[in-house]
């Protein structure tokens, strides 16, 4: 029996982001991992199913975590722009957060979907934002995370759509591990309804 391909996929990075409230409510969820390189192989694989089954891919939703020093904690936030915080490669002359002799453009950018939210750019590295990260890098994103511009460039890269909320967990300095850790649950239902505002919908276009 074929195997029916959900036409809005929700990727997160943990289970203990979803808290069972996804599960409880029968919508499958693409775990991936944490780190640009376990989202970007995760969600490439997961799409590559639709792909060789002949499918249209999905709108591809992002819920998770972030640290921010722009929006208090416990907000939503929906993220339309997204960068490489830890690409640094000034030292050949390129401008931070730029990937050398790379197509795509310095922030990658999607149409808006939750538009009731607040917007912010999301800088995403493999490294946990706290007081001690790269001030410069911080600076320029109104959230943190580990995972969405992988997301986000694996669907640029494959013309799907996305779209991607944030619940600020933290407020990535000294007290931001512990934080995170007593609120990576805390936004699961809130996530739930954003998806079941926007599932079916045909919004999320990229951005040329």
């Amino acid at each position: 029996m074929r195997t029916v391909l959900p036409r809005t996929l929700v990727v997160m990075a943990l289970p203990a982001e979803s808290d069972g409230v996804f599960e409880a409510a029968g919508v499958p969820v693409l775990f991936c991992g944490v780190g640009k390189v376990n989202a970007a192989i995760a969600l490439t694989r997961e799409l590559s199913r639709y792909i060789h089954g002949g499918e249209p891919l999905p709108l591809v939703l992002n819920f998770g975590t972030a640290g921010s020093r722009v929006y208090g904690t416990g907000t939503l936030v929906a993220c339309r722009e997204f960068i490489q915080r830890d690409m640094d490669v000034r030292g050949l002359g390129f401008p931070p957060g730029v990937t050398p002799f790379d197509s795509a453009p310095l922030a990658l950018k999607f149409e808006p979907v939750f538009s009731h939210l607040p917007t912010a750019t999301c800088g995403s590295g493999d490294s946990f934002a706290t007081a001690g990260s790269d001030a410069a890098a911080i600076a320029a994103c109104g959230v943190l995370d580990m995972e969405a511009y992988a997301l986000a460039k694996a669907c640029w890269l494959e013309g799907a759509a996305f779209a991607c909320a944030k619940y600020v967990s933290d407020g990535a300095d000294t007290e931001a591990a512990a934080d995170w850790q007593n609120n990576v649950h805390r936004a699961a239902g809130e996530f739930l309804d954003l998806y079941q505002d926007v599932s079916g919908s045909p919004g999320g276009a990229r951005i040329p």
